[in-house]
């Protein structure tokens, strides 16, 4: 029988500075970290990996990856994994879903069983603020 990962209920702490990292590579700094605060108060949500890759655009990670090999040596050891922090994307306007920590471990989950659900914390980017016209 394969075996199937388990997961913490809560993110690691060092996650939401590792997401705010990757986030602040494509948002200004203080943006992401907006972003990233956001990310901490919601609440967990299941997705499936299959779906999650799909709305990222980011392709599987093979086994041989050395930090999805890492996460399956996890699950082999039966350590919990952490759950992943995800930006949702906006299909009207062509930007996708953005997994801004946790990619290796959905790469890991999806060989595993594709259809598992992952846990996830998920949260939009904040809306634009436009200053009013000057009169």
């Amino acid at each position: 029988m394969a075996k199937r990962e388990h997961w913490k209920s809560e993110p690691d702490d060092h996650d939401y500075p590792a997401a705010s990292d990757y986030l602040s590579l494509s948002l200004a700094p203080d943006l992401a970290d907006q972003v990233v605060a956001a990310l901490r108060i919601e609440p967990i949500v299941h997705r499936k990996a299959k779906d999650l890759l799909r709305a990222s655009g980011l392709p599987v990670l093979g086994t041989d990856n050395p930090h999805v090999a890492r996460d399956l040596k996890k699950v082999d050891d039966g350590q919990k994994l952490s759950p992943v922090l995800v930006v949702r994307g906006d299909l009207l306007h062509g930007r996708p879903l953005v997994i801004a920590d946790g990619y290796h471990r959905v790469c890991a989950s999806h060989h595993l069983d594709e259809d598992a659900d992952i846990p996830c914390r998920i949260t939009d980017l904040p809306a634009p603020t436009v200053a009013p016209a000057d009169r």
